[in-house]
């Protein structure tokens, strides 16, 4: 994983990752299962010229969906929550 692109998926944006955005300089991404803290942060600071302070990973889990009759699973992916340095801020 040579590109930052390999790395970084794309930014979950959902009611909680927003407030945290606004107020506690806290960023949620999707990033790739094999990827590293390591490698994240200096996707993170490469991707958007940014200080990272913190990572922390965690790999979601299956949850059992229902469509009418048709039972299934939704997709799993790692999630990276970033804190950045007070002087950092990314635009999405």
């Amino acid at each position: 994983m040579k590109n930052y692109a390999d790395i970084i998926y794309s930014p979950v944006v959902t009611e909680k990752s927003a407030l945290n955005m606004q107020d506690k300089n806290v960023y949620t991404f999707k990033v790739n299962k094999s990827a590293t803290k390591t490698q994240i942060k200096k996707a993170i600071e490469q991707a958007f010229g940014v200080s990272v302070k913190s990572v922390n990973t965690l790999n979601t889990k299956p949850k059992k969906r229902r469509v009418g009759r048709y039972t299934g699973m939704t997709k799993t992916y790692k999630k990276a929550i970033v804190t950045l340095d007070a002087n950092s801020k990314i635009e999405l």
